[in-house]
C-alpha cells in the first residue's frame, strides 16, 4: 500500500493526494498450514491491487504445488482431498482438485511439441492400455511410447500419443510429428509387432533398421502352445535367438519347423514371416545385442508408469489419462542420470556400422 499511494502510513505527504487508506477486507486464505484470515488493505479510491496474494485468489501457490506434486506421485483425487484435510485442514473437493491439475495442460502441450534432436541412434517404441470413459463406456485405449537414447546414451521420452488402434495412417502421423520436431534420422528402431509401423518407419525414416522385440514373439508364440510342451518349445526357441551367428539361427529355425511345425504350424509360420525384422540384431557385437533384441528397455518405463498410476482404474477422459502420464514422467525421469550400460562400446561400434550418418553430428 505505502508503494501504491506513495507514502508511509500518518505521512503528511499524504495530504491532498487524492486518494488514502479506507481500511482492510477479510479474506480466508487456503494454505499448505490450513485455512486461515488474512486482511487485505484498501484505498479510498479502490485502485489497489495485492501483488502477493491476488484480488481473488484464495489459495496459495504452495498449496497447489503440493496437490499437483500429490498427483504425479499416483495419488488419486479423493485420496488428496482426504489427505489435504486431514494433514492440513483444508477443504478442497474432488473437482477443485481436478481443476487445479488441469493447470498443467499447456505445459503438457508445450511438452509434447519440444523440439528434438536431429538424429538418435536407438528408439523403442512400445504401449501400455488404460481404461477410459467414453460415451457412458469404459474402453481400453492404448498410451503409445517412444522412448529414444541420444548421442551421449541418455534416455528421453520423444512423446506420448493416444489411440483406440493401429494403423498405419496413425503410426504415420505419429512419424511425421518426430520429424517435424527435428528429427532427421534414427539409426535401429526397436519396436512390437505394431500394425502399419513398418511401412509408416520406411516413408519417413527410410535408413532406419527395425528390430523387432524377440521377447513380444515368444509371448506371441506360446498363445498356441498346450501346458505340457510349452517349456520343451521355449527351450528350442531359445536355440533360435540365442544363436551366434545369423546362419545358425536360421539352421535353428529349419530344426524347430521340424520338430514342431506340423503340431504347431503358426508358430513357425510368424517366425519366417518376421524373420528378416527379428534377426537385424545378429550383425552387432554382444553390447548392441543385448540392449536391441528386446523393448525392455520401453517396458521398464511403462512398469514405472504403472507404479505411478495404477490407483486410478479408469480416466474420465483421454486428457485425464495424459495430465496423469506425463506428471508420472516427470518423477520416472528423475532417475534417468546415467548412459544406458556400456554406452561407450555401443556408440563407438555404431559410428563404425553407420559411418555415414554420423558426419555433421557430434558426439560427447
Amino acid at each position: 500500500m505505502d508503494e501504491h499511494l506513495g507514502y508511509e502510513k500518518h505521512s503528511p505527504n499524504g495530504d491532498g493526494s487524492g486518494n488514502s487508506r479506507n481500511g482492510y477486507n477479510k479474506k480466508a486464505l487456503k494454505t499448505e498450514l490450513g485455512e486461515t484470515e488474512i486482511r487485505i488493505p484498501r484505498d479510498r479510491n479502490g485502485e489497489f491491487d495485492p501483488h502477493l496474494i491476488a484480488k481473488y485468489q484464495t489459495k496459495t501457490d504452495d498449496l497447489e504445488n503440493r496437490i499437483i506434486a500429490m498427483y504425479a506421485k499416483g495419488m488419486s483425487n479423493r485420496d488428496i482431498e482426504d489427505h489435504l484435510r486431514d494433514i492440513y485442514g483444508v477443504e478442497a473437493s474432488a473437482s477443485l482438485i481436478s481443476r487445479i491439475t488441469d493447470k498443467i495442460m499447456p505445459a503438457v502441450v508445450e511438452w509434447q511439441a519440444r523440439p528434438l534432436d536431429s538424429i538418435y541412434p536407438i528408439v523403442f517404441l512400445d504401449g501400455i492400455i488404460f481404461k477410459v470413459r467414453q460415451d457412458s463406456k469404459v474402453i481400453n485405449k492404448c498410451i503409445y511410447s517412444v522412448l529414444g537414447i541420444n548421442m551421449d546414451g541418455h534416455k528421453d521420452i520423444l512423446g506420448i500419443w493416444i489411440s483406440e488402434n493401429e494403423s498405419a495412417s496413425f503410426w504415420l502421423s505419429v512419424c511425421n510429428e518426430l520429424k517435424n520436431r527435428g528429427v532427421n534420422d534414427i539409426l535401429i528402431i526397436c519396436r512390437d509387432n505394431l500394425g502399419g509401423f513398418s511401412s509408416a518407419i520406411e516413408t519417413v525414416f527410410p535408413k532406419s533398421e527395425q528390430q523387432l522385440c524377440v521377447i513380444h514373439q515368444i509371448r506371441n508364440s506360446t498363445k498356441y502352445i498346450s501346458y505340457k510342451d510349452i517349456k520343451l518349445v521355449i527351450a528350442d526357441l531359445k536355440l533360435v535367438y540365442g544363436a551366434t551367428t545369423l546362419d545358425e539361427a536360421e539352421y535353428r529355425l529349419e530344426e524347430f519347423h521340424e520338430k514342431w511345425g506340423k503340431k504347431y504350424p503358426q508358430i513357425s509360420k510368424s517366425w519366417y514371416a518376421n524373420w528378416a525384422e527379428l534377426t537385424t540384431y545378429f550383425k552387432y557385437p554382444e553390447e548392441i545385442r543385448r540392449l536391441i533384441y528386446t523393448t525392455n528397455t520401453v517396458e521398464g518405463f511403462h512398469r514405472m508408469l504403472r507404479k505411478y498410476t495404477k490407483t486410478k482404474t479408469i480416466y474420465p477422459s483421454d486428457e485425464a489419462v495424459k495430465k496423469s502420464v506425463c506428471l508420472a514422467i516427470q518423477e520416472v525421469t528423475k532417475k534417468w542420470s546415467m548412459p544406458v550400460r556400456d554406452w561407450g562400446i555401443i556408440i563407438g561400434q555404431l559410428m563404425i556400422f553407420f559411418e555415414d550418418r554420423f558426419k555433421g553430428h557430434n558426439v560427447s
